[in-house]
C-alpha cells in the first residue's frame, strides 16, 4: 500500500534519535498528553480545523466527526478509503483535500 520510494525514505530517516522522539510521542501520548487534555477540555479550538482519518480503519468505529465538533466548532473532514497512512496511500487525494482547506479558510483563525 506504500510505495518503495516512501518505505525507502522512512528507513533513511527512522534510526538513532528520530526512533527516540517517536518512542517519547507514543509514550506522551498515553501519559502527560492525557493530563494535557484534561486541563483543556473545557477550551474550544478557535481555527478552523480539517479531521482525516481511515474509513476502513479504526475511524469506522466512531462517528470522527462528532467527537471533534465538541472542541472544534469550525470543523470538515471525511473519512478516507485508506489505511492509517492517508498521505502516503493517497497522496493526490489529501494534497486536495489539503489545499481546497487552506484555500478555503485562508489563514483565518476564526
Amino acid at each position: 500500500m506504500i510505495a518503495d520510494e516512501a518505505v525507502a525514505e522512512y528507513r533513511r530517516c527512522f534510526k538513532g534519535d528520530t526512533i527516540a522522539a517517536t518512542c517519547e510521542d507514543y509514550r506522551a501520548g498515553a501519559t502527560v498528553d492525557l493530563a494535557d487534555d484534561e486541563a483543556d477540555a473545557s477550551l474550544a479550538v478557535g481555527c478552523p480545523v480539517l479531521v482525516l482519518w481511515s474509513g476502513p480503519g479504526l475511524g469506522a468505529s466512531y462517528d470522527v466527526l462528532k467527537v471533534w465538533q465538541e472542541w472544534a466548532p469550525n470543523l470538515r473532514g471525511r473519512a478516507v478509503d485508506c489505511g492509517h497512512f492517508l498521505a502516503e496511500e493517497r497522496p493526490d487525494e489529501i494534497g486536495r483535500e489539503l489545499s481546497s482547506f487552506l484555500t478555503e479558510t485562508d489563514g483565518r483563525t476564526d
